[in-house]
């Protein structure tokens, strides 16, 4: 069994040639290392006129184990062989440990490394592996291994400690500087390659610059940084804020950062989005119809971005501008977002890493979850999400509306768990919605539209006009596919058959998705769902496009039969006593002329869900419903009454038809 120990990248604030005198003064013991019982050198050696020195050492260890132990093994004490290869020149010191005692038992390899810090010539930089491979040993294999653990433990907690107590004893004796190593006069110059540093990482730096970061956090990022030095087509090294982002979207993992960070540095340059700022134009329609825009900045300094999504034509700007524009238009905001970043920091004088963004989903319907339109979402999303991490400090999403949910529960599964933490949602209740944003906004730059004093320069959206759309930006199937294509061509729907109807509602175009229904004065419509799948979720979203109208949800628990008259009402085939075997799941809705009602519906039981509209003067509906299944829909909601927004308002939802 073979174990591997890594400790984190541990800095001194003091020279190399500093810490090394108080390395030298750990031996031959040390009173903070009890275990080492003597240090016997078994080979010194200085090269290259001085600046080289190979040290080998004998160590005797005592065995830190319980009497029992040491009884059964035979032992009191054990050996190891510590190889130093110290290089004054280039300020470094390598280490290597290999136990002598039970070599053929066990095997422990040790390498340590004392460096110069790559930012701060004055610092020095330890790093610590080690490998215990336990071979065989009298049966106590598993005690063996944990013991190496704890030893381990131990030695690394203590290393730091041992250093500074020992450049404490040298201050105490008159020495705070040691000379550097310099070559004597005659000796041959070597070539050497010199390294320009713009900042140093010091502590003053860092709570300036990055926030509060624990010790062991500042080491992964150093160590980070070192990594990228053997980068070889690196055009430009990343801030060290960037760095940060990538090790807390990684959880502080140095290798997974790492990789991240190395596959974005070279999409960055496969793009060029460094010059993204530079080049890039808004085309018309996105200046036109775009509803989103930079707005002052919130409590903490971050930089506010407005997105009025629930006013976007995602169809008319998808199919204006394509899925790779769309993104760019996103990329674009993203590097705004970083320049808005540093602004704000240097303005402020304080570490301002990322920044917020405010969501207003007021006009939010079905339509939005067009289904080209969510792939160009999640699209965007996870590029974002590989590129730009951490850069997003908050979200405020207001206004939402009943039918968000949905539309939260497809694209959050897309969006990082951390990131996620980072949403706060309001209602359409404008005064909770207000005291929730004072939490986070200043109250004069609460935008009008939201009820505050401050005016916007953010467009309001609205219909891209089809003389914008471009020929065969989307697929003709996927230009009119719904997100889970599930759209209602017929009356009936068996909610246990909906999966095997997927590929068949790929072929459906968009006129097919919105069922065009004229009502006759005192006729019903009605769409009949029998459902096999507990908790799946019905949703519907239907225009009122002329006179007034009812809606209702029932659900009945006997089998309804079948009606070969679709003027003929349920209602009228048999005799029905409501609480007894049917009932109303969800209240009875006025709907008015030029209205538009979403709503959604957890269908909990195996019952027959009848969706049932009636006009008693007639009117003209254009209706689009879709079954969940619960195996997709991962959120948890109760039952949501329906919502319902005039068409005539600027807060329409019909903007994505």
């Amino acid at each position: 069994m073979v174990q591997k120990f890594q400790s984190p990248v541990r800095v001194y604030k003091y020279p190399f040639e500093l810490v090394m005198k108080a390395y030298e003064r750990r031996f031959p013991i040390c009173p903070q290392m009890p275990i080492v019982l003597d240090c016997e050198v078994i080979k010194d050696e200085c090269l290259e006129n001085g600046a080289k020195r190979n040290t080998s050492r004998r160590c005797k260890l005592a065995v830190d184990a319980p009497y029992i132990f040491k009884k059964l093994i035979g032992v009191d004490y054990v050996f190891f062989l510590q190889h130093n290869f110290l290089d004054m020149s280039n300020r470094t010191l390598s280490i290597e440990a290999v136990n002598e005692s039970f070599s053929s038992r066990i095997e422990i390899f040790e390498r340590c490394r004392y460096y110069v810090h790559p930012d701060n010539a004055e610092w020095t930089c330890f790093d610590q592996t080690a490998t215990l491979d336990i071979k065989n040993f009298f049966g106590f294999e598993h005690s063996m291994e944990k013991m190496g653990m704890k030893q381990y433990t131990q030695t690394t907690l203590k290393g730091k400690e041992i250093i500074e107590f020992f450049i404490r004893q040298l201050e105490d004796e008159g020495v705070t500087h040691v000379e550097r190593w310099m070559p004597p006069l005659d000796a041959p110059k070597s070539p050497t390659t010199e390294q320009h540093h713009d900042i140093l990482l010091d502590g003053d730096f860092i709570a300036r610059n990055l926030g509060q970061l624990s010790p062991m956090q500042e080491s992964k990022l150093l160590e980070l940084r070192k990594m990228l030095d053997g980068v070889d087509d690196l055009e430009r090294m990343p801030s060290y804020q960037t760095i940060l982002r990538f090790l807390s979207a990684r959880d502080w993992h140095v290798s997974q950062a790492y990789s991240m960070l190395c596959d974005s540095l070279k999409w960055r340059r496969e793009h060029r989005i460094d010059s993204l700022l530079k080049e890039y134009s808004k085309p018309a329609v996105v200046v036109e119809h775009f509803p989103g825009g930079w707005h002052h900045h919130d409590k903490d300094g971050r930089p506010i971005y407005i997105l009025r999504l629930g006013h976007m034509d995602v169809k008319g700007l998808l199919k204006s501008l394509g899925m790779e524009d769309l993104l760019r238009l996103a990329l674009h905001i993203c590097e705004e977002g970083i320049q808005k970043i540093n602004e704000s920091a240097e303005r402020l004088d304080k570490p301002v890493l990322n920044w917020s963004l405010l969501v207003d989903l007021e006009g939010l319907s079905m339509r939005h979850l067009w289904r080209p339109g969510i792939k160009a979402l999640l699209y965007i999303t996870e590029t974002v999400e590989r590129n730009y991490p951490e850069t997003m400090g908050r979200v405020l999403v207001v206004r939402a509306p009943r039918v968000f949910p949905i539309a939260w529960t497809i694209v959050s599964a897309f969006i990082d768990e951390h990131t996620r933490s980072k949403f706060l949602f309001y209602g359409p209740d404008c005064e909770h919605m207000r005291d929730g944003l004072a939490q986070y906004i200043d109250e004069e730059i609460v935008p009008d539209f939201l009820g505050g004093p401050c005016k916007t320069m953010i467009h309001e959206g609205g219909l891209v006009p089809k003389s914008l759309y471009k020929m065969n930006s989307l697929e003709d199937h996927d230009d009119e596919t719904p997100v889970a294509s599930r759209a209602a061509s017929a009356s009936v729907v068996d909610a246990s058959n909906e999966g095997k109807r997927l590929s068949a509602a790929h072929q459906h175009n968009h006129k097919n998705l919105y069922k065009t229904i004229e009502l006759k004065p005192g006729f019903t419509h009605e769409l009949l769902i029998r459902n096999t799948d507990p908790k799946s979720v019905l949703t519907w979203d239907f225009d009122v496009m002329r006179n007034d109208m009812h809606f209702t949800l029932y659900r009945f628990t006997e089998d309804l039969p079948e009606k070969s008259d679709a003027a003929v009402s349920y209602f009228d085939l048999q005799d029905f006593v409501e609480g007894a075997n049917y009932f109303r799941e969800e209240p009875t809705l006025i709907c008015r002329h030029k209205e538009s009602v979403q709503g959604s519906h957890v269908m909990h039981h195996n019952d027959s869900y009848l969706m049932h509209w009636f006009s008693p003067s007639g009117a003209h509906l254009n209706i689009f419903y879709e079954v969940l299944s619960s195996v997709n829909y991962k959120g948890s909601m109760t039952s949501l009454q329906s919502a319902f927004s005039s068409n005539s308002s600027a807060a329409s939802s019909c903007q994505s038809r």
